[in-house]
C-alpha cells in the first residue's frame, strides 16, 4: 500500500482535484438559497453560484442550492434570461438555510412590500445568514437588516441606502463581510465574497483549489504558480519568482539565498513563517504540479517531462511522483489528444 505524502498548505490548493480529501466523517451540507428579483445581476448570480458548484467537484457534498421567487411566476434576468425558481419564498422554505442571497441588478426596483420585508426579518430571526448582491443591500437595510453592520451597494444605490439605512456605514468597496452580512456591488465582488465565505467554512486550501479550475484556461498555457502571494515579503517573493522560472534546472539553496541576500537559515526561516514550510520542499511541490500538468496538457513524453521540471533520473522523478499522487507518472491521463 502506497502512503502519500501530502501538499503543504500553500501548495494544496492547486493539487485538490487530484488528491481526494479522506475524511474520517463527511462535511455538514451547508445550504444557500438565492432570491431572484425582477432583472437580477445574471453575472453577480452564477459568479457566486459557481463557487459552490466547483467547490462541490473538489468536496462533494459541501453545498446545496435553492433559487427562490417571490411568486411562481419566471424572473427575468438583467441579460433577458428568463429563469424559474425552484421555489416560491415562504417562512417554510427558509426553514434549514444557512445562507440566504439577495440578488439584485441595475434595474431592479427599490422596492419592498411588507411581506418581503417580514420574511427577511424572519430569516435573520432564524439565524440564517444574510448576503445582497448588486443593489441586494438595499433590501436588507429597508427591512432594517444592515443597523451597526459595513455594507457594499452598486454605486448607482449607493446614497439610496445611505439616505434610508442612517445606522449602516456605506462603503464604497466591492465586497464587504461583516459578521453574519455578506454584500457585493459588483460580479467581481461576488465572487470574491464567496470565495471568502467557502474558505471561512472550509479552508484556504480549497479557495486556491476553487480559483485554480475557474481560472482553468488562463492557467492552462503557462507554468503553475502557487498563489498570487501578496502576503508574503518582498525577499521571499522574489525567491519564489526565481524557483517558478527555474524549474528545469533548480537553484541550489545558496544560490537562492545569495540572490536574496540573505543567509541560508535566514531564508529557511522565511519560508516557514510565512509559508509553513522548508524551501527545498516549496520548490520540489512546486516542480511535482507543473510535472502533472505538463503530463496532462501537453505532448510532452515522460522523459521530457522529468527534464523539464529538474528531474535527475526516471526513478527519482516516479518515486517523487508516486508519493504525491500515489501512483506512477505513467499512469497519468492525458487531457489533450
Amino acid at each position: 500500500m502506497i502512503t502519500r505524502r501530502q501538499f503543504s498548505g500553500v501548495m494544496q490548493g492547486k493539487n485538490l482535484r487530484f488528491l481526494p480529501e479522506e475524511r474520517a466523517t463527511p462535511a455538514r451540507e451547508t445550504r444557500a438559497g438565492f432570491l431572484l428579483l425582477e432583472h437580477f445581476s445574471l453575472p453577480a448570480f452564477t459568479q457566486f453560484l459557481d463557487t459552490l458548484v466547483t467547490a462541490n467537484l473538489l468536496r462533494p457534498g459541501l453545498f446545496s442550492t435553492t433559487t427562490f421567487g417571490l411568486d411562481s411566476a419566471e424572473v427575468v434576468s438583467d441579460l433577458g434570461l428568463v429563469i424559474r425558481p425552484d421555489a416560491v419564498l415562504a417562512r417554510e422554505t427558509l426553514r434549514g438555510l444557512d445562507l440566504l442571497v439577495i440578488c439584485g441588478g441595475y434595474r431592479t426596483e427599490l422596492k419592498a412590500d411588507d411581506g418581503l420585508i417580514a420574511l427577511l426579518q424572519g430569516a435573520s430571526g432564524l439565524g440564517i445568514s444574510l448576503a445582497g448582491l448588486w443593489n441586494g443591500s438595499w433590501f436588507l437595510g429597508v427591512a432594517g437588516l444592515l443597523e451597526g453592520y459595513r455594507c457594499a451597494i452598486h454605486p448607482e444605490h449607493r446614497p439610496a441606502l445611505a439616505e434610508l439605512a442612517k445606522a449602516t456605514q456605506v462603503t464604497s468597496d466591492a465586497l464587504v463581510i461583516d459578521k453574519d452580512r455578506l454584500t457585493a456591488s459588483s460580479p467581481a465582488g461576488a465572487f470574491q465574497m464567496a470565495l471568502s465565505w467557502v474558505g471561512g467554512l472550509h479552508g484556504k486550501a480549497l479557495v486556491d483549489g476553487i480559483e485554480d479550475i475557474l481560472s482553468f484556461e488562463e492557467s492552462r498555457y503557462r507554468r503553475i504558480k502557487a498563489s498570487p502571494l501578496v502576503c508574503v515579503s518582498p525577499p521571499l517573493r522574489e525567491v519564489i519568482s526565481l524557483m517558478e522560472a527555474n524549474l528545469e534546472e533548480p537553484l541550489a539553496m545558496p544560490e537562492l539565498a545569495r540572490y536574496a541576500g540573505r543567509s541560508r537559515r535566514q531564508l529557511e526561516r522565511l519560508f516557514k513563517e510565512q509559508l509553513g514550510t522548508p524551501p527545498q520542499r516549496y520548490y520540489l511541490e512546486l516542480r511535482i504540479t507543473e510535472a502533472r500538468r505538463l503530463l496532462q496538457y501537453t505532448a510532452l513524453s515522460q522523459t521530457e517531462v522529468l527534464v523539464a521540471c529538474g528531474f535527475v533520473s526516471p526513478s527519482h522523478f516516479s518515486k517523487c511522483y508516486t508519493s504525491y499522487f500515489g501512483y506512477r507518472p505513467s499512469m497519468e491521463r492525458r487531457r489533450v489528444k
